[in-house]
């Protein structure tokens, strides 16, 4: 369940937009001139995407194999990769490379003795070209095995640039602000958020930022590992923040009710679509595909966004998610796997779905010129430029049952705190409750 936020999401809704932005320093984006060294050999690779994200990263294999001369395959896990590839491994069948959705997966492929460490090609050029908090999120007990290829930019706000520039409001810079320009944009006609409750999953990314921006870095690490309970007074400051929001029904579109009927679609149609129902809408840099996809709007012009705004005296939060390409141990062709995620560590491979749309790269020496469109440039260089500050998502790091399922764990316990935040502190302790059952399963 947990990955259909950042990619079936983005699946319905890849930025596919204007293709013509050329690869890292100029030229052609072709993989060419390679010495074809795998020629003969497959490479079968496994990933949750389907659709239009899954067509993109086929160019990115396509342009492997007329580098190397190897042939790929690509296999959709659909959610749930975990027992997907768990059971290829016991048939006997198990993918050479997978791109995995969430730490807690890679961690307990590594934990099983699923994966084979990068090579030393590999693990140089995540050191020399990744923000080392990339290398973090892709080691268990200090080995790296995952090498992050896309994320995902969750600290972005989205907005009716017509809505806002009629409430003759601007892009906040605190949270307070955004609450304040919320109520103009609310005197003017429009509510001023669309809030996505029927998915809990939007939910715990609110949640996430505002504790990333006002509890900071070191609070958010330690409540990810759940080393810090979910009783803290820091979560409870934090569930205030965000339940003053909720309960206020000029901000809200629909009031709590409305939001509870509102999923992730719904809620960008509700300020993209055409009847506006409200000024802007808290989701990751996958917004705008349904905004340009689905409601022909043109980024930049009659959608933009702004980054999601600093609380009570801390700095903007950065949060982010992503894909992580690991090789199986047990892959039929786990040589020429590894060779795949040498090549995706390069600008050059991150240049190939760059210019499709739909995609953010980690890897800071991708030229921004690569990306399709000024927008996708902007989200990109806030994520590269937030550099060891960017913060992966809390709940993708949790046990699924904390953090990842529908009508459970954290985001029920937080669609139950939009019906009624008044009591931010017997919510908390409902969290810790749940946490720390999730965690000692």
């Amino acid at each position: 369940m947990m990955r259909r936020r950042t990619t079936l999401l983005t699946s319905c809704t890849a930025l596919a937009l204007a293709l013509g932005a050329t690869a890292c320093g100029g030229g052609n984006v072709s993989a060419g001139g390679g010495d074809k060294a795998l020629s003969g050999q497959t490479v079968t690779v496994a990933g949750v995407w389907s659709g239009s994200e899954q067509k993109n990263f086929q160019k990115v294999l396509d342009a492997f194999s007329a580098k190397t001369g190897a042939k790929t395959q690509f296999v959709s896990t659909g959610d749930n990769v975990s027992t997907v590839v768990g059971s290829k491994i016991e048939g006997g069948n198990a993918p050479d490379v997978v791109m995995v959705p969430q730490v807690g997966v890679l961690q307990q492929f590594a934990k099983k003795g699923w994966l084979k460490p990068l090579s030393p090609a590999a693990q140089q050029t995540v050191t020399a070209d990744y923000a080392p908090v990339w290398k973090k999120y892709g080691s268990v007990d200090g080995t790296l095995y995952g090498l992050y290829f896309k994320a995902a930019h969750k600290s972005t706000v989205w907005y009716s640039p017509d809505a806002l520039a009629q409430a003759g409001v601007k892009p906040p810079k605190t949270y307070d602000q955004m609450l304040k320009a919320g109520h103009t944009v609310s005197d003017s006609g429009l509510a001023a958020f669309a809030v996505a409750g029927q998915d809990g999953w939007t939910l715990t990314d609110w949640f996430e930022n505002i504790y990333l921006s006002q509890a900071g870095p070191q609070k958010y690490d330690a409540l990810a590992a759940h080393k810090l309970k979910w009783t803290d007074p820091s979560v409870v400051q934090a569930l205030t923040t965000l339940g003053k929001l909720f309960k206020d029904k000029q901000l809200v579109a629909g009031g709590q009710k409305g939001a509870l009927n509102t999923d992730f679609p719904s809620s960008v149609e509700k300020v993209f679509g055409p009847k506006p129902e409200a000024g802007m809408v808290y989701e990751g840099d996958f917004v705008a595909g349904v905004a340009h996809d689905q409601f022909q709007k043109s980024i930049g012009k009659d959608a933009n966004f702004f980054p999601f705004p600093a609380v009570g005296g801390g700095t903007a939060p950065v949060v982010s998610g992503g894909d992580a390409a690991v090789v199986l141990k047990d892959g039929k062709n786990a040589k020429a796997g590894m060779k795949l995620l040498e090549y995706l560590a390069t600008p050059e491979a991150a240049a190939v779905w760059a210019k499709a749309g739909g995609f953010l790269s980690p890897n800071k020496k991708l030229d921004l010129a690569s990306y399709a469109d000024d927008v996708a440039r902007a989200t990109a260089k806030s994520l590269v430029g937030a550099g060891d500050s960017v913060r992966f998502d809390m709940s993708d790091q949790a046990p699924a049952a904390f953090g990842g399922t529908k009508g459970a764990g954290e985001w029920k316990l937080l669609q139950d705190f939009l019906r009624d935040p008044s009591d931010p502190k017997g919510t908390a302790a409902k969290l810790e409750s749940a946490a720390a059952k999730a965690y000692q399963d």
